[in-house]
């Protein structure tokens, strides 16, 4: 059975990276075209094999024609996934007065590398492609130390300033202008499980709307929403609906009972 390659995934997200940020990273002729023949390939031993040797009128059989309908459709979102990535580089630059320039968001700042897997890996799963989604968030995890679900959903404008310990669920949705610090967590609170025992996979991370600033080491779980304009102070514990120009400071030590069966805290 064919296997994705890491150290093909690897030369893509170099390519990728080149196109994105061609002043800062070395670049090739027709990197768009290379990129297009390394995911071709890689495609190639994830998508479907149940085409059953269809092929069309030139030869080209039909998983084939699946196949280079996603490369293509990949590489011409390839504008689309730079203009956000250049948002995120002016999130940092507007939020972290530590800043210089541009090249410093771009060639030092983890989160740059993360969500430059995290756009590729979510335009990549909207496509329908299994696994290397998640392969390319877990590529940059172990790299960052930033762990995003490919699923999550990220508006523009977004920045994590530090980084480390940052933990994003597949249903997360996230506005735009949002800044989480390191340590913060958008998890679940708890699963609903079906009649064979097994987790279904429904919403169960927050919404955070525009304009919302999470501070270290602070933990929002369930599918909660976090109000537009709302500041979440640092190792905040939240677990319920906050509205809109929120101020939320840590709270003292509330006692809970146990839990089981899945009910969560």
């Amino acid at each position: 059975m064919n296997i994705p390659s890491h150290n093909e995934l690897q030369k893509i997200m170099r390519l990728l990276r080149s196109i994105v940020f061609p002043d800062y990273y070395p670049s090739r002729d027709f990197a768009d075209q290379i990129l297009r023949g390394l995911l071709y390939s890689q495609l190639s031993t994830v998508m479907c094999r149940s085409c059953n040797g269809q092929t069309q009128a030139d030869g080209e059989s039909v998983q084939q024609q699946a196949i280079s309908r996603t490369a293509d459709a990949f590489v011409a979102a390839l504008p689309e996934l730079k203009r956000l990535l250049m948002t995120d580089v002016e999130a940092a630059l507007h939020n972290d007065p530590a800043v210089t320039n541009a090249a410093e968001v771009i060639l030092c700042y983890p989160f740059i590398t993360a969500m430059l897997h995290h756009r590729a890996a979510h335009c990549l799963l909207q496509l329908g492609v299994p696994l290397l989604p998640r392969m390319l968030s877990e590529m940059a995890h172990s790299e960052t130390g930033i762990d995003i679900h490919p699923a999550a959903t990220i508006g523009e404008f977004f920045c994590i300033d530090h980084g480390t310990g940052v933990v994003i669920g597949a249903t997360a949705i996230i506005g735009n202008h949002v800044m989480l610090y390191q340590g913060v967590t958008l998890g679940a609170r708890n699963f609903t499980y079906d009649a064979e025992g097994r987790p279904i996979d429904l919403p169960r991370h927050p919404i955070l709307e525009d304009h919302v600033t999470v501070y270290s080491n602070t933990s929002i779980l369930g599918r909660v929403t976090i109000g537009h304009d709302t500041i979440i102070g640092g190792n905040v514990w939240l677990t319920q609906d906050v509205p809109p120009y929120s101020r939320i400071l840590q709270q003292k030590a509330v006692q809970s009972p146990f839990f089981s069966d899945g009910a969560g805290i």
